[in-house]
């Protein structure tokens, strides 16, 4: 049966499609996201099924044997998959232009080709870049297969043919598929193309690795079904001008979420950060004001972060209130209620929060550690030298609890710090060599303990 095309309007944020142009799309309602796209329509399907069977079975009748896991020979990298690539795995990785995607690809697949098969396919760079790179890095003796393709039909055949164990497309938004007639990257390719490599990944067993480009905000480029197509999304993150690169996973159907990657950026590619605390940390001469240790949990690593505030008179009508690495939402809830319960009043003050190192902090622990350093900072007082801190603070000035305090205590005495101020629940059992935890309830308790 002959094939035809027609044309529709894709959503470049969601996929939605529409017969005709509208400013604001029917399925997220953006604006301004809907492109003209030629798609043909064809009387076969290209799907499959990806199970053996369509038969109901009983939960309990099915055999959950644990998947085997292929180390990647990087630590922080298989911290973050939850121990290694599981066969047939389809993990996207996205980060900005520069920042390391490719090396660190390159120098998983040459760890792994040692013991697999691997194939790099490059859609971006010929394999004379590739191998200059690899030069350039140590690692041109390595059995990598190269492949630089961007039609997704002739991808898979090579795959098919090669049948490596783990392959990675350097980047998902330059493929196209002959059975669209769209430009590569266009959201109608982008979906087709990364659901035939899940389909080809899901049915031979084979890991593939997926690069993605982001967008101005941050986010990965093209529709959001991406995400839900793949087994795992990591980002790539970290300042260019800086030599180090954070990577956490933020979806995993076979590990956690919240695990936390950190390489140092050198002349010799990407190097693991065996104390990632250190990074977190500036060293100071003399005590400074405004400046707080905090005890964090990212996954299963306690990692210790320096919260720096800075406090002035301000010289506007309205106060400014800002935060790097902190929700700013946040900060202006915790003056609130260090003037209400402290009797600490920053309403005629510009208050500034940071944290050190670029690390961003999610978790409400930090609740109580960014209030001391805004109280350290307001009255010029310095908190003591060796001191960390961790708790949340709830609107009635208490404070609460947080999860794991044992390992963030012992990590903290393992560096060094011989003083604490924790919320009481997170009180030790057993006295730690080396330290003097003081344990609070309320806030206005632990502002006194601590200055």
């Amino acid at each position: 049966m002959a094939t035809k095309s027609k044309t529709l309007y894709a959503c470049q944020s969601c996929g939605a499609t529409s017969p005709k142009w509208q400013g604001q799309c029917p399925g997220c309602g953006e604006w301004n996201t809907l492109v003209e796209t030629v798609q043909e329509a064809k009387s076969t399907s290209r799907f499959q099924s990806l199970a053996a069977d369509g038969a109901v079975r009983q939960l309990h009748e099915v055999d959950a044997a644990e998947l085997p896991r292929t180390p990647t020979g990087i630590g922080e990298l298989d911290r973050v998959l939850g121990g290694g690539l599981v066969p047939g795995g389809v993990v996207l990785i996205g980060g900005d232009p520069g920042i390391g995607k490719s090396t660190l690809l390159l120098q998983a697949l040459t760890q792994l080709a040692g013991t697999s098969k691997v194939l790099y396919v490059s859609g971006e760079e010929s394999p004379q870049q590739i191998a200059l790179r690899a030069r350039r890095l140590d690692l041109a003796a390595a059995p990598v297969a190269l492949l630089a393709e961007i039609g997704l039909e002739k991808i898979l055949a090579t795959l098919e043919r090669e049948k490596p164990q783990v392959a990675v497309i350097d980047s998902i938004q330059t493929l196209f598929s002959d059975a669209l007639s769209s430009a590569p990257g266009s959201v109608a390719q982008v979906r087709e193309c990364a659901a035939q490599l899940t389909r080809f990944a899901k049915r031979h067993g084979t890991t593939i690795l997926l690069v993605g480009h982001v967008t101005k905000e941050g986010a990965l480029a093209g529709p959001r079904v991406l995400e839900h197509i793949v087994d795992a999304v990591l980002y790539f993150e970290g300042d260019t001008h800086s030599s180090f690169r954070l990577i956490r996973a933020i979806k995993n159907r076979f590990g956690a979420v919240n695990e936390l990657g950190v390489f140092a950026m050198t002349d010799k590619g990407l190097r693991e950060v065996s104390n990632p605390s250190a990074l977190f940390l500036s060293q100071h001469r003399d005590p400074v004001s405004g400046s707080c240790v905090l005890v964090t949990q990212e996954g299963t690593r306690p990692l210790l972060v320096e919260v720096q505030a800075l406090v002035d008179d301000a010289h506007a009508p309205q106060p400014r209130r800002l935060a790097v690495g902190v929700e700013q939402n946040r900060l202006a809830l915790l003056l609130a209620v260090l003037h209400r319960h402290a009797g600490i009043a920053a309403f005629d003050q510009d208050v500034f929060v940071n944290a050190v190192g670029g690390v961003r902090i999610a978790e409400p622990a930090a609740d109580l550690a960014v209030l001391l350093a805004i109280v350290s900072s307001l009255k010029d007082r310095p908190l003591p030298e060796k001191l960390v801190v961790f708790g949340e603070v709830g609107l009635a000035g208490e404070v609460r609890p947080v999860q794991r305090g044992q390992e963030r205590l012992r990590e903290a005495a393992k560096l060094g710090f011989t003083h604490a101020i924790v919320p009481k629940a997170n009180r030790p059992r057993q006295a730690i060599d080396g330290m003097t935890v003081t344990a609070v309830e309320r806030l206005e308790d632990a502002v006194s303990a601590a200055l």
